[in-house]
């Protein structure tokens, strides 16, 4: 049986309410009833965004639109969630235009975009194969910012709407022997600080989830297992509770477990200083 809508208000576009965090927050007594809310997952087959899929069916007030590259682990993810499952390998920006385009002919919009896809590459830079260069790019980043080109405008015209963009504490930081991948994961900030001045005043929100490690398959399919004894690897569901709670509530940078602000700060601050321990502690 599906979950029994909630009830929501509408505000007039403009007005800015206690209510206005996220497109799945708690709605206001009295609300006229509305459709639930749609998430749109990508990389929903595995990991982090299996862990998103599970932590939005458990909510109860959302409609899952799920992405993800393995057609059978994803079928088993809608399953149980609830959601549909929208077979697509995002390293093409054809690729990506026929997801956005299918979501979208599905439902008709997207609340909550949760963009969870990428994949990792471990090793000097100097031995990175080009075509490795070229799909990490084109997971990490472009095919983000190709989705997000795509549904952003709908959200924008209703008025409400946020993008959750899974980053990696790499892209605030740096991390020897990821040099790409945590470039693609910087790109990701730097691209999320500029949406977020120009959605100023639009009611929609952008936030990233900037985990350390986490216990999923991405270190086994990158090639290099994880290897050090601290921080430990989070789990995956640890990520997703923050995913949730940032489209609910909304939010700007979420670090995943939260003492990672503190060394994100120190860089920030004094980033001699925090090379140089990075350097000696690895």
């Amino acid at each position: 049986m599906p979950p029994t809508p909630r009830h929501e208000a509408t505000p007039p576009r403009g007005t800015r309410t206690r209510h206005e965090a996220g497109p799945g927050r708690t709605p206001p007594p009295g609300a006229r009833p509305v459709a639930r809310p749609v998430a749109l997952v990508t990389g929903a087959s595995s990991g982090i965004g299996e862990a998103v899929a599970d932590r939005f069916a458990a909510d109860g007030r959302w409609r899952l639109l799920l992405g993800g590259r393995d057609e059978e682990r994803l079928a088993e993810v809608a399953r149980r969630t609830g959601g549909e499952a929208l077979r697509a390998d995002l390293a093409g920006r054809a690729e990506v235009e026929r997801f956005a385009a299918e979501a979208l002919e599905r439902e008709g919009r997207v609340d909550a975009l949760v963009a969870a896809a990428g994949i990792g590459w471990a090793g000097p830079f100097t031995r990175m194969p080009g075509d490795a260069v070229d799909r990490l790019i084109a997971l990490n980043l472009t095919s983000v910012v190709h989705l997000v080109r795509l549904v952003l405008p709908g959200m924008v015209e209703r008025g409400v709407g946020r993008v959750v963009i899974i980053g990696s504490m790499a892209g605030r930081v740096g991390v020897g022997n990821e040099a790409l991948y945590a470039a693609t994961k910087g790109g990701l900030l730097a691209f999320a600080d500029s949406l977020r001045y120009e959605l100023a005043g639009t009611r929609v929100g952008v936030t990233v989830v900037l985990p350390g490690a986490v216990e999923t398959p991405f270190f086994s399919r990158r090639g290099v297992p994880y290897h050090r004894e601290h921080p430990r690897p989070v789990p995956a569901g640890r990520v997703a509770e923050a995913v949730w709670r940032s489209a609910v509530r909304g939010a700007d940078d979420v670090f995943v477990p939260g003492w990672l602000a503190f060394p994100a700060r120190l860089h920030g601050a004094v980033p001699g200083f925090f090379r140089a321990m990075a350097k000696r502690f690895g």
